[in-house]
């Protein structure tokens, strides 16, 4: 199994390393090793879902000022 690092997920998958390295401590990124300080992610791995978002529309607060 061949592996990429941080950096190179991160420019795959249009993310920052920061947030790639945070996923992979959560145990988002299958496959994920952490050796020697250094995460290893597998090549052929999706990317993790963003757990940010969730229907896709604004909260509350922002249709309430808009239909003022």
């Amino acid at each position: 199994m061949e592996y990429v690092s941080v950096k190179e997920a991160a420019e795959q998958w249009g993310l920052t390393p920061r947030m790639v390295a945070h996923h992979c401590a959560g145990g988002r990124i299958a496959g994920a090793q952490k050796i020697a300080g250094v995460w290893l992610i597998p090549r052929d791995a999706a990317r993790p879902e963003d757990g940010r978002r969730r229907n896709g529309r604004k909260p509350e607060s922002a249709d309430r000022e808009r239909d003022k």
